[in-house]
């Protein structure tokens, strides 16, 4: 069986002040394409389809148009809600859009029942796990622990249980929604760390044949069976070096797994570029970056007048400015940078602590810590899914 695995479309998100809505079209025309075009047997989408809980009404529009779109193809399509997403809304009608071949899972009590569908060789069990937000979900699964280890692993163990009662041979997709350790992020995901952890071990999946997973906007493999797809578009510059691709899977009838990357179209080229504003306004080697999206970085000591006018007028895509003036080691401003470079809030809120009173928090203090953050980040995850 022949699969297309996609995710983080993130519809109605920008580009810096770049309204993406166009490119985002273009990648739905080009994944319909593909999907006839290589004779895909399904299409798994692991999340994020939009952008936030409530998205606006041009996203719902080319959302409405992927549907139409694939129903028309009449190749199945399994898709899972991801931690941008409303559940609630992204799920409503699944029932009667179930009929059309476009499979919605996004509610966490269905994590054991799988869409099946059939090839030559046999039986596939495609199963959703949408985005599993720990806090929400913790009494569903019966956890005691609350994280999104504890989660995931009692979600698996429906699906394995479930897939013990299948036919023999019987071959098996997850879909999911999580950080996995060994994946590699980005600047343009949000952050789902609960109790200092984001990430899950790639052993929860064990026993499935592939696991089809979203979140991580680069594109990646774990390992053979465990793969993301990333976003098929840049949300940030961080993404400068990615190549958006979707997974091109095949599923042998003995569940070996076969991926090849199948490439999606470029809106416009990133570029970072750093310097002194004069150096990069006469550096020849940047003429590849006149036409790019581009990020540039100011290291003149003093502010340079006008930087960003002069800027366009050789970059005239520049989207984002940061000043990083050079300094002399020993400068306090470089230092008070370089300790906070890379640490979470809770590190820099036990710094804070350790600077007022001359002694870091204990045990207990750091778990109250740590309880607090998750409570408001938590907090920020229901009043999301509530709007």
């Amino acid at each position: 069986m022949r699969l297309l695995h996609t995710s983080d479309w993130h519809l109605g998100r920008a580009f810096h002040r770049v309204n993406m809505l166009g490119a985002q079209a273009e990648f739905i025309g080009h994944l319909t394409a593909t999907v006839r075009e290589r004779d895909v047997d399904a299409v798994v989408v692991s999340g994020d389809v939009y952008d936030r809980a409530v998205p606006p009404l041009a996203a719902v529009e080319l959302f409405d148009d992927a549907l139409h779109r694939l129903a028309g193809l009449g190749v199945p399509t399994v898709m899972i809600s991801g931690n941008h997403d409303s559940a609630r809304r992204l799920g409503v009608g699944a029932g009667l859009i179930d009929r059309a071949g476009i499979h919605l899972r996004t509610e966490p009590s269905a994590c054991g029942t799988p869409v099946v569908l059939r090839d030559d060789f046999g039986e596939v069990a495609f199963y959703g796990l949408p985005y599993l937000e720990p806090a929400l979900v913790k009494d569903e699964f019966a956890v005691e622990r609350t994280g999104h280890e504890a989660v995931l692993a009692a979600a698996m163990d429906r699906v394995r249980a479930d897939l013990a009662t299948r036919p023999p041979g019987t071959r098996s997709v997850v879909l999911a929604h999580a950080f996995v350790t060994g994946g590699e992020p980005s600047d343009s995901e949000r952050d789902i760390t609960v109790g200092g952890v984001a990430a899950v071990p790639a052993g929860v999946f064990d026993g499935v044949d592939y696991a089809a997973l979203g979140h991580l906007h680069g594109s990646q493999a774990i390992n053979p069976r465990v793969r993301y797809s990333g976003s098929p578009l840049p949300y940030s510059f961080s993404e400068t070096d990615h190549r958006k691709t979707m997974w091109l899977v095949d599923l042998g009838a003995d569940g070996t797994v076969e991926a090849e990357r199948v490439d999606c179209p470029v809106p416009r080229p990133l570029g970072r570029i750093r310097g002194r504003l004069d150096d990069l306004l006469a550096d020849p080697g940047l003429v590849r970056h006149e036409e790019a999206w581009v990020e540039a970085t100011l290291t003149d000591p003093v502010r340079p007048a006008e930087p960003m006018a002069r800027l366009t007028e050789r970059f005239p895509h520049t989207l984002s400015l940061v000043f990083e003036p050079e300094r002399a080691p020993d400068d306090p401003e470089v230092s008070y940078a370089r300790r906070l470079a890379g640490r979470s809030d809770r590190q820099i809120a036990e710094d804070f602590v350790a600077h007022v009173r001359g002694a870091g928090p204990d045990p207990g203090e750091r778990t109250v810590l740590q309880d607090a953050f998750d409570a408001v980040r938590a907090d920020d995850t229901v009043r999301e899914v509530a709007r």
